[in-house]
């Protein structure tokens, strides 16, 4: 480590990409596998290789390498797995357009062998930019070993998972209902859906009764959907349709006879009470097709173009059919009315496409006894989120929870380990292509073609990147983990599922809190996203102020569970807290003599001595049991609030003169305290600003090897003084109103005056004992304590502080010289702006004529002058007469 003195100016380019390397060439985020050390583990959400960093990336990585070098400080094992997810969708889409716009082909074209080799080329390339910038962030993640989603060892996890489950029969391939996006033209989860409310329409429909001038009416958002219906369902016990339960309607446009059923699913008094049902096309209308033998209709394409079933609106996309479809039904007689209708529309999470619930052969797991055990998790306490609030959203999504879509329509993945027999149609789930048919011996075989949800993957990511399902040394001393940072948008997609998932695997929860931070806003509050142009790259602020300045103000905004929102202001109001920590070690190594601090001397500590000592250990006390809370943000304010107030603003500042003076043993006592307490609350900082702490600790007189390694300040109970601290505050109460009243008189600093004290007995002793620091910091001459008021001036200006009056004589603050000379020209003022007021005001014309408004203005004008202009002349008489 470098001893010579810092720079003049703090920079952080000087030396944040130096301390980086410095840390990972002595291999300073890798814990040992050391049986007598308490492990502490997180396993790093895996940003997805398509990406680059952006503020919430920021956040979230800034929150968990805070907890990290927190508990590495502390002596913990502390493990942070870092790693990528390859992201399904994103990427393919990616690599679908590179090979588009450079060779103008589909991934059709060149195969799906040629079209993998392009994916993992791409993800060679482009994969590891993210991990790049996040180590300019400061990251201190065992990049040793950094896992990928489809490397080797996650993919035997996912196919042994795969098998496992499969053979307990949770797994299964159905042909049912499932979200399909027709951009990405994939299958979705129902976390992958997400919902928002738009305006549309209800559009009423007759549907005429075979054989009678009767008719049924129904309502729909989505009538291209009709195309499909198989039945009409009313409620059993709807005595306006009890007549029609049996009978038979004619679907309009398409003619075809579907029939009324009774279904207690529909609601009597929501619409029409009466239903169109769809099987193919509605997730509700699926299960009721189910319970009554309908006919599944399947009327679009996987792109939401209508298909042969839709007779002549064959070809046209979904919305331009409906168009065609209402103008022929309103010109035929069949549209009764439309209404205009708010509901919830769901879009693809990546392409915001509106999905389609469409009938198709996919895999699923059942969900029903998976759900259980996470259940139970919760409720007895083995794992917690924080805040509490979470654990209801978490609960209240696994209780009710459907069956999970698992197959992806992609070749960027995992592919399937299932096997299908061409001669009897016989499923084979292995994880290597079988040789021949199991029940018909063909060695006609071939995998599915799709792939697994991404999310299959990422629910093994705590126990798959340590080796499972291997019996590894790190699976065994580091699961399970301790934390789990992440956003609160991800519960549903990420955090269920792993819960979930390592209860059925290992039996154990995969972390024991869920620290659930919010998203990072604009300065507005809005969601930052490229629609609105509002994003702020990270690496643009780490280039501007530094990645300490970043950290340091997602620390201090963050509220667990809570939004926050982004100021460039904060960022620079924390790149100045840099430049004064910066400042203030300068000056204490300044101040630092190397020979003199080699020589023994007697310690004597003074009241501020004490005082700083305690607070310093007071706040290390409550950062430390405010990260064990996961009070991020509180802990980051009080440390700078002790840096900045305490330490710099007061402490420096009470021990110049002794730094400044001729006793030795004083001076080298404020060295030492000074030291002492810079070197114990840098390591407090440490966790959320850990260049700058480094930086500075290189260049201490005792410090050994680096600040990241070293150990956490612990509070000595012993060190800490109330008593003390109160006596202290006493003093600085005393210099603050001092202070005050001469900023209010506009008094020089140089400028000395004295102080009388009126003090009860406990104050008067500290201020007895302490006076010297009134005497440097509050520019007095000398300090009187007494027991009474007598003898104190008459014309003396007062403040009171706990425990005592403090008089200051006018006479010592005001040069009477210079005050005449002040009076006398504010006098000549006032007396020109009352001659042109009183002449305004005696003026006929003027009061005749200008509105009375003003005119009232004008003689307030005068009352104002004139009161100003008597205590000028008051004030005058007696500056005068203190000069005779």
């Amino acid at each position: 480590m470098t001893k010579e003195n810092l720079a003049t100016k703090y920079n952080p380019k000087e030396f944040e990409e130096k301390i980086y390397s410095m840390w990972m060439e002595n291999n300073l985020f890798k814990p040992e596998l050391d049986p007598e050390k308490e492990t502490y583990t997180i396993v790093l959400p895996p940003p997805n290789i398509t990406g680059q960093l952006h503020m919430g990336h920021a956040l979230d990585q800034t929150l968990q390498d805070i907890l990290i070098r927190w508990k590495r400080m502390q002596g913990y094992a502390a493990l942070w797995l870092p790693g990528t997810d390859h992201a399904s969708i994103a990427t393919e889409v990616k690599v679908v357009e590179k090979i588009y716009n450079e060779e103008g082909k589909t991934k059709e074209e060149i195969g799906r062998e040629e079209f993998l080799k392009r994916a993992w080329k791409w993800k060679e390339e482009y994969g590891n930019r993210i991990v790049e910038q996040m180590k300019k962030l400061g990251n201190s993640c065992d990049w040793s070993r950094e896992r990928f989603t489809m490397d080797e060892g996650c993919n035997k996890a996912v196919t042994e998972v795969f098998i496992k489950l499969y053979e307990k029969g949770y797994i299964y391939r159905g042909n049912r209902l499932i979200n399909w996006c027709p951009d990405c033209k994939t299958s979705l989860s129902d976390a992958e859906v997400e919902h928002e409310e738009k305006q549309g329409f209800f559009w009423h429909i007759k549907y005429p009764v075979k054989d009678s001038d009767e008719y049924v009416e129904i309502a729909t958002t989505r009538p291209e959907t009709m195309l499909g219906d198989t039945a009409v369902a009313v409620h059993p016990e709807d005595d306006r349709y009890k007549h029609l339960i049996g009978k038979t309607l004619i679907l309009p446009i398409v003619n075809r006879e579907i029939p009324v059923i009774a279904d207690e699913y529909v609601e009597m008094d929501f619409g029409t009470g009466a239903v169109k049902i769809t099987p193919a096309h509605d997730p509700n209308d699926f299960e009721v097709g189910i319970r009554h033998n309908l006919p599944q209709i399947i009327v679009m394409n996987e792109d939401a173009t209508m298909n042969e079933n839709a007779g002549k609106y064959e070809g046209m996309d979904r919305y331009e059919c409906r168009k065609a479809l209402v103008k022929d039904l309103k010109e035929q007689g069949y549209l009764v009315k439309t209404k205009e209708h708010n509901h919830n529309v769901g879009a693809c999470y990546r392409c915001n496409t509106v999905v389609e619930p469409m009938l198709s052969d996919q895999w699923f797991v059942k969900m029903e006894e998976l759900a259980k055990p996470a259940i139970e998790a919760v409720k007895k306490g083995d794992l917690k989120f924080v805040p509490d609030r979470f654990s209801k959203i978490y609960l209240h999504w696994l209780e009710n929870i459907k069956d999970w879509c698992i197959s992806r329509q992609l070749w960027w993945g995992h592919r399937i380990p299932a096997y299908y027999c061409h001669d009897c149609g016989e499923i084979i789930v292995s994880k290597d292509k079988p040789e021949n048919c199991t029940k018909c011996d063909s060695t006609k075989l071939s995998q599915d073609e799709d792939v697994l949800d991404t999310w299959f993957s990422s629910a093994l990511w705590p126990f798959s990147t340590l080796g499972w399902p291997e019996e590894t040394e790190d699976l065994k001393y580091f699961y399970p983990t301790n934390v789990l940072v992440t956003g609160y948008d991800i519960i549903f997609f990420w955090v269920v599922r792993m819960v979930f998932s390592a209860l059925d695997q290992i039996g154990k929860v995969p972390f024991k809190h869920v620290f659930v931070h919010g998203l990072v806003r604009d300065s507005q509050g809005r969601k930052m996203s490229k629609s609105l142009g509002n994003g702020v790259d990270p690496l643009e602020v780490i280039d501007m102020y530094g990645a300490d300045a970043l950290r340091f103000m997602l620390a201090t905004g963050n509220s667990p569970g809570n939004d926050m929102r982004f100021y460039m202001e904060r960022v620079e109001n924390c790149r100045n807290f840099a430049n004064k920590l910066w400042n203030a070690s300068r000056f204490v190594l300044m101040n630092l003599n190397k020979e003199e601090l080699n020589k023994e001397y007697e310690r004597k500590l003074t009241l501020s001595d004490r005082w700083i000592l305690s607070r310093l250990n007071t706040v290390a006390d409550e950062i430390t049991k405010n990260l064990e809370k996961f009070e991020l943000g509180i802990a980051a304010q009080k440390i700078y609030d002790f840096i900045w107030n305490e330490y710099c603003d007061w402490y420096i500042e009470l021990v110049k003169p002794r730094l400044y003076g001729e006793d030795f043993n004083s001076k080298r006592t404020a060295q030492d305290v000074l030291l002492e307490v810079l070197e114990g609350f840098l390591k407090l900082l440490h966790p959320f600003m850990p260049f700058i702490t480094e930086e500075i600790w290189g260049h201490l007189p005792n410090s050994r090897d680096y600040i990241i390694t070293s150990e956490w300040t612990r509070a000595e109970k012993e060190k800490i003084k109330p008593d003390e601290e109160k006596k202290m505050e006493l003093i600085m109460e005393a210099i603050k109103n001092i202070r005050n009243i001469r900023a209010e008189m506009n008094v020089a600093p140089s400028k000395k005056a004295k102080v009388i004290v009126v003090a009860n007995d406990n104050a008067f002793k500290t201020i007895e004992e302490n006076k010297s620091y009134l005497i440097t910091l509050a520019s007095a001459s000398e300090v009187i304590i007494q027991d009474n008021k007598s003898n104190i001036p008459e014309d003396s200006i007062s403040t009171v502080i706990d425990g005592a009056e403090i008089f200051i004589p006018l006479d010592d603050l005001v040069d009477f010289e210079k005050e005449l000379d002040r009076l006398q020209k504010e006098k000549d003022k006032l007396e020109k702006e009352l001659d042109r007021v009183n002449k305004k005001l005696s003026n006929e014309g003027f009061i005749s004529k200008a509105p009375a408004k003003l005119v009232e203005e004008e003689k307030e004008k005068k009352e104002k002058y004139q009161e100003m202009y008597n205590k000028v002349l008051e004030r005058l008489e007696y500056t005068q007469n203190k000069l005779k």
